[in-house]
Protein backbone atom coordinates (compact mmCIF):
# COMPACT_ATOMS: atom_id res chain seq x y z
CA UNK A 1 0.00 0.00 0.00
CA UNK A 2 1.16 3.21 -0.87
CA UNK A 3 1.91 5.63 1.95
CA UNK A 4 -0.40 8.27 0.76
CA UNK A 5 -3.61 5.59 0.87
CA UNK A 6 -2.35 4.45 4.28
CA UNK A 7 -2.95 8.21 5.28
CA UNK A 8 -6.42 8.60 3.27
CA UNK A 9 -7.77 5.53 5.25
CA UNK A 10 -6.46 5.82 8.84
CA UNK A 11 -6.32 9.76 9.58
CA UNK A 12 -10.37 10.80 11.19
CA UNK A 13 -10.04 13.99 12.60
CA UNK A 14 -12.10 16.94 11.78
CA UNK A 15 -11.66 17.70 8.12
CA UNK A 16 -9.80 14.45 6.93
CA UNK A 17 -11.48 12.67 4.09
CA UNK A 18 -12.11 9.54 6.31
CA UNK A 19 -13.20 11.64 9.49
CA UNK A 20 -16.01 12.88 6.79
CA UNK A 21 -16.95 9.34 6.17
CA UNK A 22 -16.53 8.46 9.73
CA UNK A 23 -19.04 11.33 10.84
CA UNK A 24 -22.02 9.92 8.85
CA UNK A 25 -22.25 6.95 10.95
CA UNK A 26 -23.64 6.79 14.61
CA UNK A 27 -20.39 6.46 16.90
CA UNK A 28 -20.45 4.94 20.51
CA UNK A 29 -19.74 7.72 22.99
CA UNK A 30 -19.88 6.40 26.23
CA UNK A 31 -21.29 3.35 28.22
CA UNK A 32 -24.56 3.79 30.28
CA UNK A 33 -22.77 2.90 33.23
CA UNK A 34 -20.35 5.39 33.39
CA UNK A 35 -23.09 7.34 34.35
CA UNK A 36 -24.39 5.09 37.43
CA UNK A 37 -23.00 6.78 40.94
CA UNK A 38 -22.64 2.90 42.32
CA UNK A 39 -19.63 2.23 39.41
CA UNK A 40 -18.29 5.79 39.15
CA UNK A 41 -19.05 7.59 42.52
CA UNK A 42 -18.27 10.85 40.91
CA UNK A 43 -21.61 10.69 38.67
CA UNK A 44 -23.58 10.99 41.98
CA UNK A 45 -22.01 14.82 42.57
CA UNK A 46 -21.86 15.79 38.79
CA UNK A 47 -23.29 13.63 35.18
CA UNK A 48 -20.74 15.17 33.50
CA UNK A 49 -17.67 13.76 31.56
CA UNK A 50 -15.08 15.03 29.05
CA UNK A 51 -15.60 12.17 25.84
CA UNK A 52 -13.01 12.49 22.57
CA UNK A 53 -14.43 10.79 20.26
CA UNK A 54 -13.02 10.94 16.07
CA UNK A 55 -10.73 13.60 17.28
CA UNK A 56 -12.87 16.18 18.29
CA UNK A 57 -13.08 17.05 22.19
CA UNK A 58 -16.58 16.93 23.57
CA UNK A 59 -18.79 16.51 27.46
CA UNK A 60 -21.65 14.50 27.63
CA UNK A 61 -23.94 15.17 30.48
CA UNK A 62 -27.57 14.37 31.70
CA UNK A 63 -29.97 16.67 33.34
CA UNK A 64 -32.17 16.86 35.69
CA UNK A 65 -35.00 16.04 33.51
CA UNK A 66 -33.01 12.68 32.00
CA UNK A 67 -32.03 14.35 28.59
CA UNK A 68 -28.75 13.72 27.13
CA UNK A 69 -26.41 16.74 25.98
CA UNK A 70 -23.22 16.13 23.23
CA UNK A 71 -21.59 19.15 23.40
CA UNK A 72 -18.05 20.62 21.97
CA UNK A 73 -16.23 20.98 24.98
CA UNK A 74 -15.12 25.11 24.33
CA UNK A 75 -16.73 27.65 25.65
CA UNK A 76 -18.25 29.20 23.12
CA UNK A 77 -17.76 32.72 25.16
CA UNK A 78 -14.14 32.44 24.97
CA UNK A 79 -13.27 28.58 24.97
CA UNK A 80 -12.69 27.76 28.37
CA UNK A 81 -13.22 24.03 28.77
CA UNK A 82 -16.54 22.84 30.08
CA UNK A 83 -15.38 19.61 31.19
CA UNK A 84 -15.15 21.42 34.51
CA UNK A 85 -18.55 23.18 33.79
CA UNK A 86 -20.98 22.97 37.23
CA UNK A 87 -23.96 21.13 36.49
CA UNK A 88 -26.85 23.29 37.21
CA UNK A 89 -29.36 20.27 36.63
CA UNK A 90 -30.92 22.30 33.87
CA UNK A 91 -28.00 22.89 31.65
CA UNK A 92 -23.81 23.18 32.77
CA UNK A 93 -22.40 26.66 33.06
CA UNK A 94 -18.97 27.95 32.83
CA UNK A 95 -16.78 28.76 35.61
CA UNK A 96 -14.91 31.65 33.80
CA UNK A 97 -18.12 33.91 33.43
CA UNK A 98 -20.87 31.99 33.78
CA UNK A 99 -22.51 31.49 31.03
CA UNK A 100 -24.91 28.53 30.74
CA UNK A 101 -25.92 26.07 28.01
CA UNK A 102 -28.84 23.33 28.34
CA UNK A 103 -28.72 19.66 26.59
CA UNK A 104 -29.36 21.26 23.24
CA UNK A 105 -26.53 23.53 23.21
CA UNK A 106 -29.61 26.76 23.54
CA UNK A 107 -27.64 29.35 25.65
CA UNK A 108 -29.53 30.39 29.19
CA UNK A 109 -27.71 32.73 30.40
CA UNK A 110 -24.99 35.28 30.34
CA UNK A 111 -24.93 37.02 33.69
CA UNK A 112 -22.04 39.61 33.19
CA UNK A 113 -23.99 40.86 29.71
CA UNK A 114 -25.69 44.40 30.93
CA UNK A 115 -29.36 43.89 31.45
CA UNK A 116 -31.48 43.70 28.60
CA UNK A 117 -28.52 42.59 26.55
CA UNK A 118 -29.99 40.07 24.04
CA UNK A 119 -26.34 38.13 23.28
CA UNK A 120 -27.79 34.65 24.73
CA UNK A 121 -30.06 35.26 21.80
CA UNK A 122 -27.58 34.63 19.38
CA UNK A 123 -25.36 32.12 20.77
CA UNK A 124 -25.80 28.51 20.29
CA UNK A 125 -23.69 26.04 21.35
CA UNK A 126 -22.70 22.74 18.54
CA UNK A 127 -24.64 19.96 19.64
CA UNK A 128 -25.03 16.41 18.66
CA UNK A 129 -28.03 14.18 18.40
CA UNK A 130 -27.49 11.13 21.27
CA UNK A 131 -29.70 8.07 22.14
CA UNK A 132 -29.05 5.08 24.16
CA UNK A 133 -29.21 1.54 22.73
CA UNK A 134 -27.74 -1.61 24.61
CA UNK A 135 -26.37 0.00 27.64
CA UNK A 136 -24.58 2.41 25.40
CA UNK A 137 -24.62 5.93 24.62
CA UNK A 138 -24.19 6.67 20.82
CA UNK A 139 -23.69 10.40 19.24
CA UNK A 140 -24.16 11.48 16.13
CA UNK A 141 -21.12 14.19 14.89
CA UNK A 142 -22.39 14.62 11.07
CA UNK A 143 -22.76 18.02 9.26
CA UNK A 144 -24.60 20.36 11.44
CA UNK A 145 -28.08 20.60 10.03
CA UNK A 146 -27.85 17.43 8.31
CA UNK A 147 -30.49 14.51 9.82
CA UNK A 148 -28.79 11.42 11.08
CA UNK A 149 -28.97 7.97 9.12
CA UNK A 150 -31.92 5.53 10.81
CA UNK A 151 -30.49 3.62 13.57
CA UNK A 152 -29.89 -0.04 12.18
CA UNK A 153 -31.96 -3.20 13.72
CA UNK A 154 -29.23 -5.18 14.69
CA UNK A 155 -29.65 -8.34 17.02
CA UNK A 156 -27.74 -6.32 20.01
CA UNK A 157 -29.67 -3.17 19.50
CA UNK A 158 -33.17 -5.43 19.46
CA UNK A 159 -32.96 -7.79 22.08
CA UNK A 160 -34.25 -6.41 25.72
CA UNK A 161 -31.80 -5.29 28.00
CA UNK A 162 -31.96 -8.28 30.15
CA UNK A 163 -30.36 -10.50 27.26
CA UNK A 164 -27.56 -8.04 26.49
CA UNK A 165 -24.56 -6.46 27.85
CA UNK A 166 -22.07 -3.64 26.86
CA UNK A 167 -18.21 -3.42 28.09
CA UNK A 168 -15.40 -1.29 26.20
CA UNK A 169 -11.48 -0.94 26.96
CA UNK A 170 -9.18 1.42 25.22
CA UNK A 171 -5.90 0.52 23.05
CA UNK A 172 -3.43 2.43 22.26
CA UNK A 173 -3.09 2.62 18.22
CA UNK A 174 -5.32 3.41 15.13
CA UNK A 175 -8.90 2.39 14.48
CA UNK A 176 -8.40 0.05 12.03
CA UNK A 177 -5.73 -2.20 12.79
CA UNK A 178 -8.06 -2.87 15.72
CA UNK A 179 -10.61 -3.71 13.23
CA UNK A 180 -9.00 -5.42 10.75
CA UNK A 181 -7.33 -7.61 13.61
CA UNK A 182 -11.20 -8.38 14.29
CA UNK A 183 -12.28 -9.46 10.81
CA UNK A 184 -9.28 -12.06 10.19
CA UNK A 185 -9.90 -15.14 9.78
CA UNK A 186 -7.14 -16.83 9.73
CA UNK A 187 -5.47 -15.07 12.93
CA UNK A 188 -7.44 -17.67 15.09
CA UNK A 189 -5.02 -20.54 14.76
CA UNK A 190 -2.09 -19.12 16.15
CA UNK A 191 -2.73 -15.81 17.82
CA UNK A 192 -5.74 -17.39 20.35
CA UNK A 193 -3.80 -20.60 20.01
CA UNK A 194 -4.01 -23.24 23.64
CA UNK A 195 -1.33 -26.15 23.59
CA UNK A 196 -4.00 -27.97 25.65
CA UNK A 197 -7.88 -27.97 26.06
CA UNK A 198 -9.69 -27.46 29.20
CA UNK A 199 -12.37 -29.31 30.68
CA UNK A 200 -15.69 -28.36 28.20
CA UNK A 201 -18.03 -28.24 31.16
CA UNK A 202 -15.85 -25.69 33.36
CA UNK A 203 -16.45 -23.07 30.48
CA UNK A 204 -19.48 -21.19 30.83
CA UNK A 205 -21.39 -18.68 28.25
CA UNK A 206 -20.80 -15.71 30.00
CA UNK A 207 -16.99 -15.90 30.83
CA UNK A 208 -14.39 -13.08 30.04
CA UNK A 209 -12.34 -14.41 26.86
CA UNK A 210 -13.38 -17.88 26.81
CA UNK A 211 -14.86 -18.32 23.39
CA UNK A 212 -11.94 -20.40 22.05
CA UNK A 213 -12.46 -22.79 25.22
CA UNK A 214 -16.50 -23.46 24.22
CA UNK A 215 -17.53 -26.55 22.00
CA UNK A 216 -18.03 -25.71 18.76
CA UNK A 217 -21.41 -26.90 17.22
CA UNK A 218 -22.08 -30.52 16.23
CA UNK A 219 -19.43 -33.50 16.95
CA UNK A 220 -16.45 -35.59 15.71
CA UNK A 221 -17.61 -39.51 16.19
CA UNK A 222 -19.76 -38.33 18.88
CA UNK A 223 -17.31 -36.20 20.62
CA UNK A 224 -17.09 -32.49 21.40
CA UNK A 225 -14.48 -30.64 20.17
CA UNK A 226 -13.55 -27.20 22.08
CA UNK A 227 -12.75 -24.38 19.20
CA UNK A 228 -9.01 -24.59 21.01
CA UNK A 229 -8.39 -28.04 19.42
CA UNK A 230 -10.23 -27.08 15.97
CA UNK A 231 -8.02 -23.97 15.35
CA UNK A 232 -4.74 -25.76 16.46
CA UNK A 233 -5.47 -28.59 14.46
CA UNK A 234 -6.77 -27.12 11.23
CA UNK A 235 -4.94 -23.84 10.56
CA UNK A 236 -5.28 -23.34 6.62
CA UNK A 237 -8.43 -22.76 6.30
CA UNK A 238 -11.00 -21.73 3.35
CA UNK A 239 -12.04 -18.06 3.46
CA UNK A 240 -14.53 -16.72 1.40
CA UNK A 241 -16.72 -13.68 1.68
CA UNK A 242 -19.74 -11.97 -0.05
CA UNK A 243 -21.26 -8.36 -0.19
CA UNK A 244 -23.99 -8.01 2.44
CA UNK A 245 -26.56 -4.91 3.08
CA UNK A 246 -23.76 -3.98 6.29
CA UNK A 247 -20.80 -5.21 4.64
CA UNK A 248 -19.12 -8.38 3.93
CA UNK A 249 -20.44 -11.70 5.41
CA UNK A 250 -17.07 -13.96 5.71
CA UNK A 251 -17.08 -18.27 5.75
CA UNK A 252 -14.63 -19.74 7.07
CA UNK A 253 -14.28 -23.28 6.19
CA UNK A 254 -11.55 -25.64 7.55
CA UNK A 255 -12.12 -29.31 6.58
CA UNK A 256 -11.62 -32.05 9.28
CA UNK A 257 -12.55 -35.28 7.77
CA UNK A 258 -14.06 -36.51 4.31
CA UNK A 259 -17.19 -36.30 5.97
CA UNK A 260 -17.41 -33.21 8.41
CA UNK A 261 -16.04 -29.09 7.54
CA UNK A 262 -16.30 -27.07 10.65
CA UNK A 263 -17.63 -23.68 9.21
CA UNK A 264 -17.45 -20.08 10.91
CA UNK A 265 -19.35 -17.32 9.74
CA UNK A 266 -18.98 -13.90 11.08
CA UNK A 267 -19.62 -10.44 9.32
CA UNK A 268 -17.59 -7.15 9.22
CA UNK A 269 -20.24 -4.15 9.79
CA UNK A 270 -18.47 -1.44 7.70
CA UNK A 271 -16.93 1.10 8.78
CA UNK A 272 -15.40 -0.47 12.08
CA UNK A 273 -17.75 -2.87 13.70
CA UNK A 274 -17.80 -6.80 13.45
CA UNK A 275 -19.80 -10.16 14.70
CA UNK A 276 -18.44 -13.59 15.79
CA UNK A 277 -20.28 -16.60 18.06
CA UNK A 278 -19.35 -16.54 21.43
CA UNK A 279 -20.70 -19.44 21.94
CA UNK A 280 -23.95 -22.18 20.32
CA UNK A 281 -26.31 -18.94 22.25
CA UNK A 282 -24.28 -16.10 22.37
CA UNK A 283 -23.20 -13.14 19.70
CA UNK A 284 -20.54 -10.42 20.46
CA UNK A 285 -20.96 -7.65 18.45
CA UNK A 286 -17.48 -5.35 18.09
CA UNK A 287 -17.46 -1.74 17.50
CA UNK A 288 -13.56 -0.38 16.99
CA UNK A 289 -14.50 3.75 17.78
CA UNK A 290 -11.72 6.63 16.62
CA UNK A 291 -11.24 8.29 19.74
CA UNK A 292 -8.24 10.19 17.49
CA UNK A 293 -5.44 8.60 15.23
CA UNK A 294 -3.73 6.65 17.55
CA UNK A 295 -6.46 5.71 20.48
CA UNK A 296 -9.38 3.49 19.96
CA UNK A 297 -11.90 2.31 21.84
CA UNK A 298 -13.82 -0.69 21.60
CA UNK A 299 -17.07 -1.15 22.60
CA UNK A 300 -18.20 -4.87 22.73
CA UNK A 301 -22.13 -6.05 23.43
CA UNK A 302 -22.96 -9.49 24.49
CA UNK A 303 -26.38 -10.88 22.78
CA UNK A 304 -27.87 -14.22 24.10
CA UNK A 305 -30.12 -16.00 22.57
CA UNK A 306 -30.96 -18.09 25.59
CA UNK A 307 -31.94 -17.11 29.15
CA UNK A 308 -30.79 -13.64 30.42
CA UNK A 309 -27.39 -12.60 30.77
CA UNK A 310 -25.88 -12.30 34.08
CA UNK A 311 -24.59 -8.27 33.73
CA UNK A 312 -22.49 -7.78 37.29
CA UNK A 313 -20.95 -11.40 36.62
CA UNK A 314 -19.94 -9.99 33.22
CA UNK A 315 -18.47 -6.68 34.35
CA UNK A 316 -16.70 -7.89 37.45
CA UNK A 317 -15.05 -10.32 34.82
CA UNK A 318 -14.09 -8.13 32.82
CA UNK A 319 -13.09 -5.22 35.44
CA UNK A 320 -10.51 -7.68 36.45
CA UNK A 321 -8.60 -6.78 33.45
CA UNK A 322 -10.12 -3.23 32.00
CA UNK A 323 -11.36 -1.16 35.01
CA UNK A 324 -13.32 1.75 35.03
CA UNK A 325 -13.83 4.24 35.34
CA UNK A 326 -11.58 4.88 32.40
CA UNK A 327 -11.81 1.40 31.40
CA UNK A 328 -7.54 1.31 30.55
CA UNK A 329 -6.30 -2.42 30.26
CA UNK A 330 -3.88 -3.20 32.86
CA UNK A 331 -1.60 -4.98 30.23
CA UNK A 332 0.03 -2.65 27.76
CA UNK A 333 3.59 -1.88 26.23
CA UNK A 334 4.69 -0.79 29.11
CA UNK A 335 4.91 -4.41 31.06
CA UNK A 336 5.24 -6.08 27.59
CA UNK A 337 1.48 -7.13 27.62
CA UNK A 338 1.97 -9.70 30.62
CA UNK A 339 4.51 -12.00 28.27
CA UNK A 340 5.92 -15.17 29.91
CA UNK A 341 8.39 -17.24 27.80
CA UNK A 342 7.87 -20.24 30.00
CA UNK A 343 3.85 -19.94 29.26
CA UNK A 344 4.76 -19.32 25.13
CA UNK A 345 6.45 -22.37 25.20
CA UNK A 346 3.98 -25.00 27.52
CA UNK A 347 0.50 -23.48 27.19
CA UNK A 348 -0.53 -20.41 24.52
CA UNK A 349 1.47 -20.04 21.15
CA UNK A 350 1.43 -16.09 22.23
CA UNK A 351 2.38 -16.72 25.96
CA UNK A 352 0.45 -13.53 27.49
CA UNK A 353 -2.15 -15.68 29.38
CA UNK A 354 -5.38 -17.79 29.03
CA UNK A 355 -7.94 -15.72 31.23
CA UNK A 356 -8.47 -12.81 29.27
CA UNK A 357 -7.62 -13.31 25.08
CA UNK A 358 -8.76 -9.54 24.52
CA UNK A 359 -4.68 -8.81 25.82
CA UNK A 360 -4.02 -11.54 22.59
CA UNK A 361 -5.88 -8.90 20.49
CA UNK A 362 -4.38 -5.92 22.15
CA UNK A 363 -1.22 -6.80 21.77
CA UNK A 364 -1.27 -7.65 17.87
CA UNK A 365 -3.21 -4.07 17.57
CA UNK A 366 -0.68 -2.38 19.39
CA UNK A 367 2.21 -3.57 18.97
CA UNK A 368 2.16 -2.70 15.33
CA UNK A 369 2.77 0.80 16.35
CA UNK A 370 0.33 3.91 17.21
CA UNK A 371 -0.41 4.02 13.25
CA UNK A 372 0.09 0.68 11.29
CA UNK A 373 2.84 1.08 8.30
CA UNK A 374 1.01 -0.36 5.55
CA UNK A 375 3.65 0.06 3.10
CA UNK A 376 5.77 -2.73 4.65
CA UNK A 377 3.39 -5.16 4.54
CA UNK A 378 3.32 -8.46 2.27
CA UNK A 379 -0.11 -9.71 2.22
CA UNK A 380 -0.87 -13.31 1.31
CA UNK A 381 -4.27 -15.06 0.27
CA UNK A 382 -5.36 -15.62 3.58
CA UNK A 383 -5.60 -11.55 3.89
CA UNK A 384 -8.14 -11.73 1.35
CA UNK A 385 -10.72 -10.50 3.55
CA UNK A 386 -7.93 -7.67 4.65
CA UNK A 387 -7.60 -6.29 1.11
CA UNK A 388 -11.21 -6.31 0.31
CA UNK A 389 -12.19 -4.36 3.35
CA UNK A 390 -9.53 -1.79 2.08
CA UNK A 391 -10.65 -1.22 -1.66
CA UNK A 392 -14.19 -0.69 0.05
CA UNK A 393 -13.10 1.80 2.90
CA UNK A 394 -11.04 3.99 -0.21
CA UNK A 395 -14.02 3.90 -2.25
CA UNK A 396 -16.50 5.15 0.56
CA UNK A 397 -14.37 7.88 0.97
CA UNK A 398 -13.54 9.09 -2.28
CA UNK A 399 -17.62 8.76 -2.90
CA UNK A 400 -18.15 10.51 0.37
CA UNK A 401 -15.52 13.43 -1.07
CA UNK A 402 -17.32 13.69 -4.12
CA UNK A 403 -20.57 14.81 -1.91
CA UNK A 404 -22.10 11.13 -2.34
CA UNK A 405 -23.54 9.20 0.34
CA UNK A 406 -21.80 6.32 2.83
CA UNK A 407 -22.62 2.75 2.09
CA UNK A 408 -24.48 0.85 4.27
CA UNK A 409 -26.89 4.15 5.36
CA UNK A 410 -29.41 6.72 4.34
CA UNK A 411 -32.68 5.09 4.06
CA UNK A 412 -35.26 3.46 5.94
CA UNK A 413 -35.04 0.66 3.35
CA UNK A 414 -31.42 0.43 3.98
CA UNK A 415 -31.77 0.27 7.62
CA UNK A 416 -34.65 -2.31 7.54
CA UNK A 417 -31.96 -4.78 5.84
CA UNK A 418 -29.62 -4.32 8.18
CA UNK A 419 -31.04 -7.32 10.84
CA UNK A 420 -29.15 -9.89 12.29
CA UNK A 421 -26.71 -10.69 11.10
CA UNK A 422 -26.25 -14.09 11.67
CA UNK A 423 -22.82 -16.12 12.53
CA UNK A 424 -22.84 -20.12 13.71
CA UNK A 425 -18.95 -21.91 14.60
CA UNK A 426 -19.56 -25.50 14.50
CA UNK A 427 -18.75 -29.23 12.62
CA UNK A 428 -21.03 -29.82 9.52
CA UNK A 429 -21.40 -32.57 6.84
CA UNK A 430 -19.03 -31.54 4.26
CA UNK A 431 -21.31 -31.66 1.41
CA UNK A 432 -24.11 -29.51 3.38
CA UNK A 433 -22.48 -27.57 5.27
CA UNK A 434 -24.26 -24.47 3.48
CA UNK A 435 -27.70 -25.57 4.32
CA UNK A 436 -26.11 -26.62 8.08
CA UNK A 437 -25.27 -23.61 9.22
CA UNK A 438 -28.38 -21.92 7.87
CA UNK A 439 -30.82 -24.39 9.69
CA UNK A 440 -28.46 -23.33 12.84
CA UNK A 441 -29.33 -20.50 12.91
CA UNK A 442 -33.19 -20.09 12.54
CA UNK A 443 -33.05 -23.19 15.26
CA UNK A 444 -31.15 -20.55 17.81
CA UNK A 445 -33.55 -17.59 16.51
CA UNK A 446 -36.74 -19.63 17.03
CA UNK A 447 -35.66 -20.88 20.42
CA UNK A 448 -34.73 -17.17 21.30
CA UNK A 449 -37.13 -15.37 23.84
CA UNK A 450 -36.86 -12.43 22.66
CA UNK A 451 -37.27 -13.50 18.92
CA UNK A 452 -40.45 -11.98 17.53
CA UNK A 453 -40.46 -13.52 14.05
CA UNK A 454 -37.24 -10.98 13.15
CA UNK A 455 -34.79 -12.74 10.42
CA UNK A 456 -32.04 -12.29 8.54
CA UNK A 457 -33.69 -12.18 5.30
CA UNK A 458 -30.46 -13.38 3.92
CA UNK A 459 -30.76 -16.99 5.86
CA UNK A 460 -34.53 -17.15 6.06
Amino acid sequence: MKAEQNERITRIGPGTPCGALMRGYWQPVALLDEFDPAIDPRMAERPLKAVRVLGQDLILFRDERGRWGLLDRDCPHRGADLAFARHEGDGVRCPFHGWKLDASGRCLDTPAEPAGSTLCQRVRQRSYPVVEHSGVLFGWLGEEGSAPPPFPAFDCFVAPGTHTFAYKGLWHANWLQAFEVGIDPAHTSFLHRFLNDAPLEQIGDNAAGKQFRSAAAGDVQGERWPMTRIVREFCQPDISFEPMPWGMRLTTLRPMTDELTHVRVTNAIFPHTFVIPLSETMTITQMHVPVDDTHTYWYAFFSSFAGPVDQAAMREQRARFVPPPDYVPLRGRHDGWGFDAREQRERTFLGMGEDDINVHDQWAVESMGAIQDRTREHLGSSDKVIMANRRLLLQAIDTVAAGGTAPFMGDAAQAAAQRGPDTVDGIAPAGAWADWWRQRVRAKRAAAPWHQAQRDPQTA
